[in-house]
């Protein structure tokens, strides 16, 4: 169990950060950068969860808040640290599943889509893009040191679950905005 008795503690002001196995890396490494990016995807994810109009999404956001935080810890812990948290394929399998529940009720595409519509809409998209984000940094890491594949998984997962949560929303509320193309060139 985590315990933050005080909340500065005056050892990263020279620009160094700790991991979970002890070590020291800068604040500047690929390795913060990608544990900041998940941290502001975790952010999102509440922001998105605030404006959250159906209760079974909601707990599924805060399921993913939850499992962000795991996956932070696995991208916190370098190496082969014995006990590690971790991302595990059941975490990825869980996000599929809910994909496709989502996804089961909605219509097939036919254009692209405008990440626009009520706040609950607007702020699922921001989440999946503020995780596309987070990916890609993960993903630059993961070039540098070999991270847990899974994670990977679990972050491209995660933005794909946004994306169709921000549509069956859209579906609730009026529908997806749709793109049309060159529609402002006339």
């Amino acid at each position: 169990m985590v315990k933050l008795n005080a909340i500065y503690t005056r050892t990263g002001d020279g620009g160094s950060a700790g991991l979970v196995d002890g070590s020291r890396v800068s604040k500047a490494s690929l390795r913060m950068a990608a544990i900041g990016e998940v941290d502001e995807a975790n952010a999102a994810i509440g922001l998105a969860l605030s404006h959250a109009d159906d209760e079974a999404l909601g707990q599924q956001l805060t399921r993913i808040q939850n499992e962000l935080f795991d996956l932070g810890a696995d991208v916190a812990t370098p190496g082969d640290v014995q006990g590690a948290l971790r991302i595990v394929p059941e975490q990825v399998a869980r996000l599929e599943i809910d994909l496709d529940a989502l996804n089961a009720d909605l219509e097939p595409l036919t254009s692209f889509i405008l990440p626009s519509g009520s706040a609950a809409v607007s702020s699922l998209h921001m989440a999946r893009t503020v995780v596309r984000r987070a990916e890609r940094a993960c993903v630059a890491l993961n070039e540098a040191e070999v991270l847990n594949p899974h994670l990977l998984s679990y972050l491209n997962r995660l933005s794909d679950f946004l994306f169709v949560a921000a549509r069956a929303t859209a579906n609730r509320t009026g529908g997806d905005v749709l793109w049309q193309p060159g529609a402002t060139r006339t």
